[in-house]
Protein backbone atom coordinates (compact mmCIF):
# COMPACT_ATOMS: atom_id res chain seq x y z
CA UNK A 1 0.00 0.00 0.00
CA UNK A 2 1.43 3.52 -1.21
CA UNK A 3 2.22 6.32 1.91
CA UNK A 4 -0.63 8.20 0.08
CA UNK A 5 -3.32 5.71 0.44
CA UNK A 6 -2.64 5.71 4.67
CA UNK A 7 -3.87 9.23 4.66
CA UNK A 8 -7.29 9.40 4.36
CA UNK A 9 -8.65 11.27 7.54
CA UNK A 10 -7.55 14.68 9.25
CA UNK A 11 -6.17 12.33 11.81
CA UNK A 12 -3.56 10.25 9.63
CA UNK A 13 -0.08 10.26 10.29
CA UNK A 14 0.71 12.75 7.81
CA UNK A 15 4.28 13.81 9.25
CA UNK A 16 5.72 11.81 6.51
CA UNK A 17 4.40 13.19 3.59
CA UNK A 18 6.58 15.20 1.39
CA UNK A 19 4.52 17.53 -0.47
CA UNK A 20 5.37 20.17 -3.32
CA UNK A 21 2.72 22.88 -3.66
CA UNK A 22 2.69 23.88 -7.03
CA UNK A 23 0.83 27.74 -7.07
CA UNK A 24 0.94 30.26 -4.23
CA UNK A 25 -2.31 32.06 -5.06
CA UNK A 26 -5.27 31.73 -2.70
CA UNK A 27 -5.99 28.04 -3.13
CA UNK A 28 -2.01 27.25 -3.46
CA UNK A 29 -1.64 29.33 -0.01
CA UNK A 30 -4.77 27.34 1.82
CA UNK A 31 -3.19 23.86 0.56
CA UNK A 32 0.21 24.77 1.83
CA UNK A 33 -1.04 26.09 5.33
CA UNK A 34 -3.24 22.65 5.57
CA UNK A 35 -0.54 21.00 5.28
CA UNK A 36 1.59 22.44 7.62
CA UNK A 37 -0.72 22.14 10.03
CA UNK A 38 -1.18 18.29 9.39
CA UNK A 39 2.60 18.48 9.81
CA UNK A 40 3.78 16.94 6.51
CA UNK A 41 7.26 18.20 4.80
CA UNK A 42 5.87 21.00 2.16
CA UNK A 43 7.79 22.78 -0.56
CA UNK A 44 6.12 25.87 -2.43
CA UNK A 45 7.18 26.69 -6.15
CA UNK A 46 5.08 29.52 -7.88
CA UNK A 47 6.31 31.93 -10.31
CA UNK A 48 4.93 34.80 -8.08
CA UNK A 49 3.91 35.23 -4.86
CA UNK A 50 1.98 38.30 -2.48
CA UNK A 51 4.96 39.00 0.14
CA UNK A 52 2.86 38.58 2.91
CA UNK A 53 1.58 35.21 1.82
CA UNK A 54 5.74 34.53 1.50
CA UNK A 55 5.82 35.88 5.01
CA UNK A 56 3.24 33.83 6.79
CA UNK A 57 5.10 30.90 5.24
CA UNK A 58 8.45 31.72 6.82
CA UNK A 59 7.03 31.59 10.33
CA UNK A 60 5.15 28.32 9.53
CA UNK A 61 8.26 26.99 8.66
CA UNK A 62 7.62 26.19 5.10
CA UNK A 63 10.30 26.53 2.15
CA UNK A 64 9.45 27.95 -1.30
CA UNK A 65 11.15 28.97 -4.27
CA UNK A 66 8.98 32.03 -6.12
CA UNK A 67 10.33 33.24 -9.34
CA UNK A 68 13.28 31.04 -9.62
CA UNK A 69 14.77 30.41 -12.90
CA UNK A 70 13.67 27.07 -14.17
CA UNK A 71 17.10 24.97 -13.78
CA UNK A 72 16.83 25.91 -9.92
CA UNK A 73 13.67 24.73 -9.77
CA UNK A 74 13.81 21.56 -11.46
CA UNK A 75 16.63 20.73 -9.62
CA UNK A 76 15.15 21.64 -6.43
CA UNK A 77 12.33 19.62 -7.10
CA UNK A 78 14.09 16.46 -8.32
CA UNK A 79 16.16 16.77 -4.83
CA UNK A 80 12.96 17.41 -2.90
CA UNK A 81 11.69 13.57 -3.83
CA UNK A 82 7.99 14.78 -3.19
CA UNK A 83 5.43 11.98 -2.33
CA UNK A 84 2.95 14.41 -4.21
CA UNK A 85 2.50 17.28 -5.82
CA UNK A 86 -0.77 19.71 -5.12
CA UNK A 87 -1.39 22.09 -8.24
CA UNK A 88 -3.25 25.16 -8.36
CA UNK A 89 -5.70 24.08 -10.64
CA UNK A 90 -5.36 27.38 -13.35
CA UNK A 91 -1.87 25.54 -14.27
CA UNK A 92 -1.93 23.98 -17.17
CA UNK A 93 -1.26 19.93 -17.53
CA UNK A 94 1.43 20.86 -20.15
CA UNK A 95 3.74 23.14 -17.45
CA UNK A 96 6.70 21.04 -17.68
CA UNK A 97 6.92 20.33 -13.94
CA UNK A 98 3.59 18.62 -13.95
CA UNK A 99 5.08 16.64 -17.19
CA UNK A 100 8.37 15.73 -14.80
CA UNK A 101 5.78 14.84 -11.91
CA UNK A 102 3.55 12.36 -14.27
CA UNK A 103 6.86 11.29 -16.15
CA UNK A 104 7.93 10.24 -12.03
CA UNK A 105 5.01 8.45 -11.32
CA UNK A 106 4.32 11.28 -8.81
CA UNK A 107 0.60 11.45 -8.19
CA UNK A 108 -0.98 15.04 -8.60
CA UNK A 109 -3.41 16.38 -6.80
CA UNK A 110 -6.16 19.43 -6.24
CA UNK A 111 -6.93 21.27 -2.95
CA UNK A 112 -10.48 19.23 -3.41
CA UNK A 113 -8.30 16.05 -3.42
CA UNK A 114 -6.47 17.24 -0.09
CA UNK A 115 -10.05 18.26 1.40
CA UNK A 116 -11.66 15.34 0.22
CA UNK A 117 -8.75 13.35 2.59
CA UNK A 118 -9.37 15.43 5.21
CA UNK A 119 -12.80 16.33 5.95
CA UNK A 120 -13.46 14.77 8.87
CA UNK A 121 -11.46 17.29 10.95
CA UNK A 122 -14.52 17.99 13.47
CA UNK A 123 -14.53 14.18 13.48
CA UNK A 124 -17.56 13.36 11.38
CA UNK A 125 -17.06 13.57 7.60
CA UNK A 126 -19.44 16.58 6.08
CA UNK A 127 -21.23 15.40 2.76
CA UNK A 128 -20.58 16.93 0.04
CA UNK A 129 -22.93 18.22 -3.22
CA UNK A 130 -20.46 18.95 -6.40
CA UNK A 131 -21.69 20.90 -8.90
CA UNK A 132 -20.06 21.49 -12.72
CA UNK A 133 -21.70 23.62 -15.83
CA UNK A 134 -20.41 26.17 -18.61
CA UNK A 135 -22.38 28.48 -17.06
CA UNK A 136 -24.34 29.02 -13.82
CA UNK A 137 -22.79 27.16 -11.73
CA UNK A 138 -21.87 30.16 -9.10
CA UNK A 139 -25.89 31.00 -8.86
CA UNK A 140 -26.49 27.60 -8.43
CA UNK A 141 -24.39 26.85 -6.01
CA UNK A 142 -25.56 29.74 -3.85
CA UNK A 143 -29.25 28.88 -4.14
CA UNK A 144 -28.25 25.47 -3.05
CA UNK A 145 -26.46 26.82 -0.11
CA UNK A 146 -29.30 29.16 0.66
CA UNK A 147 -31.83 26.43 0.47
CA UNK A 148 -29.81 24.22 2.91
CA UNK A 149 -29.89 26.60 5.23
CA UNK A 150 -33.27 27.27 5.47
CA UNK A 151 -33.71 23.92 5.86
CA UNK A 152 -31.73 24.31 9.31
CA UNK A 153 -29.00 22.23 7.66
CA UNK A 154 -25.26 23.54 8.12
CA UNK A 155 -24.10 24.27 4.99
CA UNK A 156 -21.51 26.40 3.15
CA UNK A 157 -20.64 27.12 -0.50
CA UNK A 158 -16.92 27.06 -1.60
CA UNK A 159 -14.58 25.19 -3.90
CA UNK A 160 -14.60 27.36 -7.01
CA UNK A 161 -16.29 30.22 -5.53
CA UNK A 162 -15.96 32.24 -2.42
CA UNK A 163 -13.79 30.79 0.59
CA UNK A 164 -11.21 28.35 -0.43
CA UNK A 165 -12.57 24.43 0.55
CA UNK A 166 -9.25 23.88 2.89
CA UNK A 167 -10.44 26.90 4.81
CA UNK A 168 -13.81 25.48 5.17
CA UNK A 169 -12.69 21.99 6.15
CA UNK A 170 -10.49 24.00 8.94
CA UNK A 171 -13.65 26.14 9.92
CA UNK A 172 -14.85 25.42 13.71
CA UNK A 173 -18.31 25.28 12.51
CA UNK A 174 -18.34 22.15 11.68
CA UNK A 175 -20.11 22.48 8.43
CA UNK A 176 -22.97 19.52 7.83
CA UNK A 177 -22.75 19.81 4.12
CA UNK A 178 -20.36 21.57 1.40
CA UNK A 179 -21.91 23.06 -1.25
CA UNK A 180 -18.83 22.73 -4.01
CA UNK A 181 -18.49 24.54 -7.51
CA UNK A 182 -15.77 22.96 -9.23
CA UNK A 183 -14.45 24.10 -12.71
CA UNK A 184 -13.10 22.19 -15.41
CA UNK A 185 -9.58 22.79 -14.11
CA UNK A 186 -10.30 21.35 -10.91
CA UNK A 187 -12.10 18.87 -12.49
CA UNK A 188 -9.26 17.66 -14.59
CA UNK A 189 -6.74 17.09 -11.92
CA UNK A 190 -9.21 15.11 -9.72
CA UNK A 191 -8.89 11.90 -8.26
CA UNK A 192 -10.91 10.06 -6.45
CA UNK A 193 -14.41 12.01 -4.09
CA UNK A 194 -17.83 10.52 -3.18
CA UNK A 195 -20.33 13.14 -3.32
CA UNK A 196 -24.02 12.92 -2.21
CA UNK A 197 -25.45 14.42 -5.03
CA UNK A 198 -23.72 15.97 -8.36
CA UNK A 199 -24.96 17.95 -11.08
CA UNK A 200 -23.66 18.98 -14.43
CA UNK A 201 -25.69 22.23 -15.53
CA UNK A 202 -24.56 22.72 -19.15
CA UNK A 203 -22.19 21.95 -21.88
CA UNK A 204 -20.57 24.60 -24.46
CA UNK A 205 -17.69 25.67 -25.63
CA UNK A 206 -15.44 27.35 -23.27
CA UNK A 207 -11.55 26.85 -22.27
CA UNK A 208 -10.72 24.91 -25.71
CA UNK A 209 -7.20 26.47 -25.58
CA UNK A 210 -7.06 25.20 -22.07
CA UNK A 211 -8.44 21.47 -22.65
CA UNK A 212 -7.48 21.17 -26.00
CA UNK A 213 -10.87 20.04 -27.69
CA UNK A 214 -14.97 20.26 -26.72
CA UNK A 215 -14.68 16.45 -26.27
CA UNK A 216 -12.15 16.46 -23.86
CA UNK A 217 -13.57 19.58 -22.33
CA UNK A 218 -16.76 17.75 -21.54
CA UNK A 219 -15.61 14.52 -20.35
CA UNK A 220 -13.52 16.54 -17.50
CA UNK A 221 -17.31 18.19 -16.87
CA UNK A 222 -18.98 14.46 -16.65
CA UNK A 223 -16.13 13.37 -13.93
CA UNK A 224 -18.18 14.89 -11.08
CA UNK A 225 -21.00 11.98 -11.25
CA UNK A 226 -18.32 9.68 -10.79
CA UNK A 227 -19.24 8.03 -7.65
CA UNK A 228 -22.46 9.66 -6.36
CA UNK A 229 -24.64 7.95 -4.11
CA UNK A 230 -27.83 9.76 -3.68
CA UNK A 231 -28.60 11.72 -6.72
CA UNK A 232 -27.34 12.71 -10.50
CA UNK A 233 -28.71 16.07 -11.60
CA UNK A 234 -29.06 16.90 -15.22
CA UNK A 235 -30.16 19.26 -17.42
CA UNK A 236 -32.95 17.89 -19.93
CA UNK A 237 -32.95 20.74 -22.35
CA UNK A 238 -28.74 19.52 -22.82
CA UNK A 239 -28.84 15.88 -24.17
CA UNK A 240 -24.86 15.95 -23.46
CA UNK A 241 -25.62 16.26 -19.75
CA UNK A 242 -27.08 13.28 -19.47
CA UNK A 243 -24.79 11.33 -21.66
CA UNK A 244 -22.10 12.15 -18.84
CA UNK A 245 -24.40 11.06 -16.81
CA UNK A 246 -24.99 7.56 -18.25
CA UNK A 247 -21.36 7.10 -18.70
CA UNK A 248 -20.18 7.68 -15.38
CA UNK A 249 -18.89 5.38 -13.05
CA UNK A 250 -20.70 3.35 -9.81
CA UNK A 251 -23.27 6.01 -9.95
CA UNK A 252 -25.47 3.14 -10.81
CA UNK A 253 -27.80 3.61 -7.20
CA UNK A 254 -27.74 7.26 -7.68
CA UNK A 255 -31.48 8.56 -8.80
CA UNK A 256 -31.10 10.13 -12.07
CA UNK A 257 -33.37 13.54 -11.70
CA UNK A 258 -33.28 16.29 -14.90
CA UNK A 259 -34.40 19.77 -14.40
CA UNK A 260 -36.29 22.28 -16.83
CA UNK A 261 -37.76 25.22 -17.72
CA UNK A 262 -40.90 23.75 -19.47
CA UNK A 263 -43.09 21.33 -17.54
CA UNK A 264 -41.45 18.62 -16.04
CA UNK A 265 -41.93 14.64 -16.63
CA UNK A 266 -41.34 12.20 -13.85
CA UNK A 267 -38.49 12.45 -12.31
CA UNK A 268 -37.99 16.15 -13.07
CA UNK A 269 -38.20 19.45 -11.56
CA UNK A 270 -39.51 22.15 -13.90
CA UNK A 271 -41.83 25.06 -14.51
CA UNK A 272 -45.77 25.39 -15.15
CA UNK A 273 -46.47 28.48 -16.10
CA UNK A 274 -45.51 30.81 -13.00
CA UNK A 275 -45.10 27.51 -10.79
CA UNK A 276 -41.65 25.43 -10.03
CA UNK A 277 -42.94 22.25 -9.44
CA UNK A 278 -41.68 18.46 -8.49
CA UNK A 279 -42.18 15.03 -9.61
CA UNK A 280 -39.24 13.83 -9.13
CA UNK A 281 -39.11 13.63 -5.19
CA UNK A 282 -42.74 12.64 -4.69
CA UNK A 283 -44.89 9.27 -4.22
CA UNK A 284 -47.17 9.24 -6.76
CA UNK A 285 -44.90 10.88 -9.90
CA UNK A 286 -48.00 11.84 -11.83
CA UNK A 287 -48.90 14.45 -10.00
CA UNK A 288 -46.90 17.47 -9.52
CA UNK A 289 -45.62 18.71 -6.18
CA UNK A 290 -45.46 22.97 -6.15
CA UNK A 291 -42.47 24.34 -4.82
CA UNK A 292 -42.46 27.90 -5.51
CA UNK A 293 -43.99 30.50 -7.81
CA UNK A 294 -42.68 33.03 -9.90
CA UNK A 295 -43.93 35.23 -7.07
CA UNK A 296 -41.20 34.77 -4.58
CA UNK A 297 -38.83 35.93 -7.28
CA UNK A 298 -41.17 39.75 -7.41
CA UNK A 299 -38.16 41.19 -5.62
CA UNK A 300 -35.84 40.53 -8.48
CA UNK A 301 -35.86 43.11 -11.38
CA UNK A 302 -35.58 40.26 -14.23
CA UNK A 303 -36.21 37.05 -13.97
CA UNK A 304 -34.63 35.25 -17.27
CA UNK A 305 -35.26 31.71 -18.63
CA UNK A 306 -31.62 30.75 -17.41
CA UNK A 307 -32.50 32.45 -13.65
CA UNK A 308 -35.34 29.84 -13.74
CA UNK A 309 -33.27 26.74 -15.20
CA UNK A 310 -30.75 27.45 -12.28
CA UNK A 311 -33.35 27.59 -10.04
CA UNK A 312 -34.84 24.47 -11.05
CA UNK A 313 -31.14 22.78 -11.43
CA UNK A 314 -31.12 24.12 -7.59
CA UNK A 315 -34.38 22.91 -6.02
CA UNK A 316 -33.50 19.39 -7.47
CA UNK A 317 -30.26 18.88 -6.00
CA UNK A 318 -31.52 20.12 -2.77
CA UNK A 319 -34.50 17.96 -2.49
CA UNK A 320 -32.26 15.47 -2.89
CA UNK A 321 -30.85 16.37 0.50
CA UNK A 322 -34.01 16.37 2.21
CA UNK A 323 -34.91 20.21 1.66
CA UNK A 324 -38.67 20.82 1.76
CA UNK A 325 -41.19 22.83 -0.32
CA UNK A 326 -41.79 25.42 1.59
CA UNK A 327 -37.85 25.63 2.61
CA UNK A 328 -37.23 26.33 -1.35
CA UNK A 329 -39.99 29.25 -1.16
CA UNK A 330 -38.22 30.79 1.25
CA UNK A 331 -34.42 30.67 0.11
CA UNK A 332 -36.06 32.25 -3.40
CA UNK A 333 -38.05 35.11 -1.42
CA UNK A 334 -34.51 36.25 0.48
CA UNK A 335 -32.10 35.28 -2.49
CA UNK A 336 -30.59 38.20 -4.46
CA UNK A 337 -28.11 37.44 -7.57
CA UNK A 338 -24.60 38.33 -7.33
CA UNK A 339 -23.93 41.90 -9.35
CA UNK A 340 -22.87 41.50 -13.58
CA UNK A 341 -24.99 38.53 -13.56
CA UNK A 342 -28.49 40.06 -16.36
CA UNK A 343 -28.74 42.66 -13.66
CA UNK A 344 -31.16 45.36 -14.46
CA UNK A 345 -28.68 48.68 -14.07
CA UNK A 346 -31.10 51.34 -15.30
CA UNK A 347 -34.06 51.66 -17.17
CA UNK A 348 -34.79 55.40 -18.34
CA UNK A 349 -37.29 56.96 -21.44
CA UNK A 350 -38.06 53.10 -22.13
CA UNK A 351 -34.24 51.86 -22.84
CA UNK A 352 -32.87 49.08 -20.31
CA UNK A 353 -29.21 48.99 -19.41
CA UNK A 354 -28.55 45.62 -18.73
CA UNK A 355 -25.09 44.23 -17.26
CA UNK A 356 -24.38 40.81 -17.53
CA UNK A 357 -20.63 41.25 -17.93
CA UNK A 358 -20.20 37.69 -15.97
CA UNK A 359 -20.91 36.57 -19.39
CA UNK A 360 -17.42 35.26 -20.40
CA UNK A 361 -18.95 32.73 -22.99
CA UNK A 362 -20.93 32.58 -25.57
CA UNK A 363 -23.19 29.79 -23.69
CA UNK A 364 -23.51 32.68 -21.22
CA UNK A 365 -23.93 35.44 -23.61
CA UNK A 366 -26.90 33.16 -25.31
CA UNK A 367 -28.77 33.14 -22.00
CA UNK A 368 -28.89 36.93 -21.94
CA UNK A 369 -29.40 38.15 -25.68
CA UNK A 370 -32.41 35.34 -25.23
CA UNK A 371 -34.26 37.14 -22.94
CA UNK A 372 -34.83 40.80 -24.90
CA UNK A 373 -36.33 41.33 -27.95
CA UNK A 374 -34.55 44.47 -29.11
CA UNK A 375 -30.62 44.34 -28.26
CA UNK A 376 -27.53 46.74 -28.25
CA UNK A 377 -25.01 44.33 -28.09
CA UNK A 378 -21.58 45.15 -26.33
CA UNK A 379 -19.56 42.25 -26.99
CA UNK A 380 -15.44 41.57 -27.20
CA UNK A 381 -12.79 40.45 -25.27
CA UNK A 382 -10.19 37.61 -25.08
CA UNK A 383 -12.33 34.54 -26.92
CA UNK A 384 -10.17 31.78 -25.45
CA UNK A 385 -10.36 29.51 -28.71
CA UNK A 386 -13.75 29.86 -29.13
CA UNK A 387 -16.00 30.40 -32.03
CA UNK A 388 -18.77 33.02 -31.86
CA UNK A 389 -20.45 32.63 -34.90
CA UNK A 390 -23.18 30.19 -34.02
CA UNK A 391 -24.28 33.12 -31.27
CA UNK A 392 -24.42 35.72 -33.61
CA UNK A 393 -26.32 33.65 -36.50
CA UNK A 394 -29.04 32.42 -33.97
CA UNK A 395 -29.72 35.87 -32.46
CA UNK A 396 -29.27 38.07 -35.14
CA UNK A 397 -32.59 39.24 -35.67
CA UNK A 398 -32.58 40.54 -31.97
CA UNK A 399 -29.25 42.41 -32.48
CA UNK A 400 -29.83 46.02 -33.68
CA UNK A 401 -26.63 46.92 -33.12
CA UNK A 402 -23.49 45.98 -32.00
CA UNK A 403 -20.50 47.49 -30.19
CA UNK A 404 -17.08 45.18 -30.73
CA UNK A 405 -14.41 46.01 -27.77
CA UNK A 406 -11.78 43.71 -26.94
CA UNK A 407 -8.48 42.43 -28.16
CA UNK A 408 -9.99 39.31 -30.25
CA UNK A 409 -12.12 41.80 -32.37
CA UNK A 410 -11.54 40.66 -35.78
CA UNK A 411 -12.96 37.26 -35.10
CA UNK A 412 -16.26 38.78 -33.63
CA UNK A 413 -16.75 41.39 -36.88
CA UNK A 414 -16.34 38.76 -39.17
CA UNK A 415 -19.30 36.72 -37.36
CA UNK A 416 -21.18 39.75 -37.45
CA UNK A 417 -20.92 40.77 -41.20
CA UNK A 418 -21.67 36.89 -42.00
CA UNK A 419 -24.33 36.41 -40.22
CA UNK A 420 -25.76 39.98 -38.85
CA UNK A 421 -25.18 41.83 -42.07
CA UNK A 422 -28.63 43.88 -41.31
CA UNK A 423 -27.22 45.09 -37.73
CA UNK A 424 -25.07 48.60 -37.35
CA UNK A 425 -21.73 47.45 -36.14
CA UNK A 426 -19.68 49.91 -34.07
CA UNK A 427 -16.06 49.14 -33.23
CA UNK A 428 -14.44 50.28 -29.98
CA UNK A 429 -10.55 50.76 -30.30
CA UNK A 430 -9.71 53.36 -27.76
CA UNK A 431 -7.62 52.87 -24.35
CA UNK A 432 -8.92 50.35 -22.21
CA UNK A 433 -10.12 53.42 -19.53
CA UNK A 434 -12.15 54.49 -22.07
CA UNK A 435 -13.79 51.67 -23.55
CA UNK A 436 -16.57 52.07 -21.41
CA UNK A 437 -17.16 55.96 -21.51
CA UNK A 438 -16.94 55.26 -25.50
CA UNK A 439 -19.63 51.89 -25.19
CA UNK A 440 -22.07 53.88 -23.28
CA UNK A 441 -22.16 57.12 -25.57
CA UNK A 442 -22.30 55.43 -29.07
CA UNK A 443 -25.48 52.97 -27.30
CA UNK A 444 -27.41 56.00 -26.30
CA UNK A 445 -26.62 58.02 -29.02
CA UNK A 446 -28.85 55.18 -31.50
CA UNK A 447 -30.81 53.56 -28.21
CA UNK A 448 -35.02 53.99 -28.24
CA UNK A 449 -37.61 52.90 -26.31
CA UNK A 450 -37.97 49.14 -26.45
CA UNK A 451 -34.29 48.56 -26.75
CA UNK A 452 -32.17 46.80 -24.19
CA UNK A 453 -27.96 47.90 -24.24
CA UNK A 454 -26.66 44.67 -22.91
CA UNK A 455 -23.20 43.89 -22.17
CA UNK A 456 -22.64 40.45 -22.71
CA UNK A 457 -19.47 40.22 -24.20
CA UNK A 458 -19.42 36.49 -25.08
CA UNK A 459 -15.61 36.64 -24.44
CA UNK A 460 -13.09 36.82 -21.39
CA UNK A 461 -11.89 40.51 -19.69
CA UNK A 462 -8.26 40.23 -18.88
CA UNK A 463 -7.12 42.06 -22.46
CA UNK A 464 -9.12 45.24 -21.12
CA UNK A 465 -9.90 44.71 -17.36
CA UNK A 466 -8.67 43.04 -14.49
CA UNK A 467 -11.67 40.78 -14.31
CA UNK A 468 -15.21 40.33 -15.44
CA UNK A 469 -16.47 42.22 -12.30
CA UNK A 470 -13.93 45.25 -13.33
CA UNK A 471 -15.53 45.39 -16.70
CA UNK A 472 -19.15 45.27 -15.29
CA UNK A 473 -18.32 48.10 -13.01
CA UNK A 474 -17.09 50.30 -15.75
CA UNK A 475 -20.36 49.51 -17.53
CA UNK A 476 -22.22 50.89 -14.37
CA UNK A 477 -19.99 54.03 -14.15
CA UNK A 478 -19.78 55.11 -17.12
CA UNK A 479 -24.08 54.55 -17.04
CA UNK A 480 -23.96 56.60 -14.10
CA UNK A 481 -22.23 59.65 -15.05
CA UNK A 482 -23.83 59.54 -19.03
CA UNK A 483 -27.00 57.90 -18.99
CA UNK A 484 -28.50 58.97 -15.22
Amino acid sequence: MSKLEHLNSWHSDWSQLKAVVYGLGVTGFSVADTLAELGATVLVISDKAERNSLDVLDVLGVSHLVGFPKNDIEKAFREFQADVVITSPGIKPDSELLIFATNSNIPIWTDIDLAWRVRDKSGKSSQWVCITGTNGKTTVTQLVEQMLLSAGIKAVSCGNIGVPILDVVRDPAEFEVLVVELSSFQLHYLNEIKPLVSAVLNIADDHLDWHGSFDSYASTKGKIYNNTSVCCVYNVADALTSELMHNAVNCEEAQAVGFTVNTPAPNEIGWVEDLLVDRAFIDDPSVAEELATLDDLKHLALVSPHLMSNIAAASAISRAVGVQPAEIAQALRGFQLDAHRIELVLEKDGVQWVDDSKATNPHAAAAALATFDSVIWVVGGLLKGVDVSPLVQRYAKKIKAAIVIGLDRAPVLAALMNYAADSEVIEIDVPSELVMNEVVLRAKAIAVSGDTVLLAPAAASMDQFNNYADRGQAFVQAITKEVM
